[in-house]
């Protein structure tokens, strides 16, 4: 099997394809080939530098005929916001360049396995949103993600692709640097104080929000790859499973594991422009479908802070 990742250079692609290498094979199956790509290459590694947006690249990609096709890269809903022309060309008008590559070639058709974001769904919400709310984004991320579903559902259809598009929950705990998603304070008021730095918390404690581990989310991919056509049905997006809690339930969690001293270094330094994407955003999932298909997650926060402490900063389970 050829696996090819394309947005590997940020921290999910490369936890992905180190999971990948390391099992040597891909629900069951030996992998012969890992192909990385990004915009940009960290150093060091396997990633190689290739631009989706370029008019030659997807098709140069595609040329390689992976079996599968793990899509992740994307700019992030703050940038997203910001920068309405590069939110557009590169989170749907790459998306749709690379499945117009992938139906140039003959008989071929891999399975593509899309991150897509509960930012598809807008504000005003039900107290939990099922599997078959209606999709009304309220930001432009969400809707560029929104409509890569519906792009990737019809070619599914049409049998020039296999794809599955999951709606991730914020990842949380993020490794690594803040970066410039709205939804980045979820991981800094944690990540930052295990550091014995201080934290900016920039909304209210009382915000509600859908969590789930880098590990967990490795785990969804994983799983999503080997799904068959026929389990996922006509309709080829599917809510993950996650945790909802508050952001004073994140932070009593942080208090639980690792005490006040970690707790006393977070900031409240209100920003309306964060506020404003936040509020808008869903709080609380049912995910019967995902559940029944054999994705999970965690069951409480203090297992993802746990967790990150084990595969971040080199603790113990407990």
């Amino acid at each position: 099997m050829h696996v090819m990742i394309i947005g590997a250079a940020g921290m999910i692609g490369r936890k992905l394809a180190q999971r990948i290498a390391a099992d040597g094979v891909l629900n069951g199956t030996a992998v012969r080939k890992i192909s990385q790509y990004d915009v940009v290459a960290p150093e060091g590694g396997d990633v190689q530098v290739a631009d989706l947006c370029a008019p030659s690249v997807p098709a140069l990609l595609v040329a390689q005929r992976p079996d599968v096709i793990f899509h992740l890269a994307a700019i992030v809903s703050g940038e997203a916001e910001a920068d309405f022309d590069k939110g557009y060309r590169v989170n749907l008008a790459a998306v749709q360049a690379l499945i117009e590559a992938i139906r140039a070639v003959p008989e071929y058709c891999p399975r593509v396995v899309f991150t897509s974001s509960i930012a598809v769904f807008g504000a005003p919400f039900p107290e939990k949103i099922g599997d078959d709310y209606h999709l009304t984004p309220r930001t432009s991320y969400g809707t560029q993600k929104a409509i890569a579903e519906l792009l990737l559902d019809d070619y599914s259809r049409r049998g020039i692709l296999d794809a599955v598009s999951l709606r991730l929950p914020t990842v949380c705990v993020r490794p690594g640097r803040p970066n410039l998603a709205a939804s980045g304070f979820f991981s800094n008021i944690i990540r930052e104080p295990l550091a014995g730095k201080e934290a900016i918390l920039p909304v209210s404690d009382s915000v509600r929000h859908w969590f789930a581990s880098p590990a967990s989310t490795i785990g969804f991919l994983i799983h999503a790859a080997g799904l068959s056509g026929a389990a996922l049905g006509h309709h080829r997006a599917l809510s993950m499973p996650g945790l909802s809690c508050t952001v004073a339930e994140q932070i009593e969690a942080l208090r639980d594991v690792v005490g006040q001293d970690a707790v006393d270094l977070i900031r409240v330094v209100p920003d309306e422009t964060v506020r404003g994407i936040v509020a808008n955003w869903p709080q609380d999932f049912v995910t019967p479908r995902a559940h029944a298909l054999g994705f999970v997650a965690e069951n409480s926060f203090d297992d993802i802070i746990k967790r990150h402490i084990v595969d971040e900063l080199g603790g113990e389970a407990s």
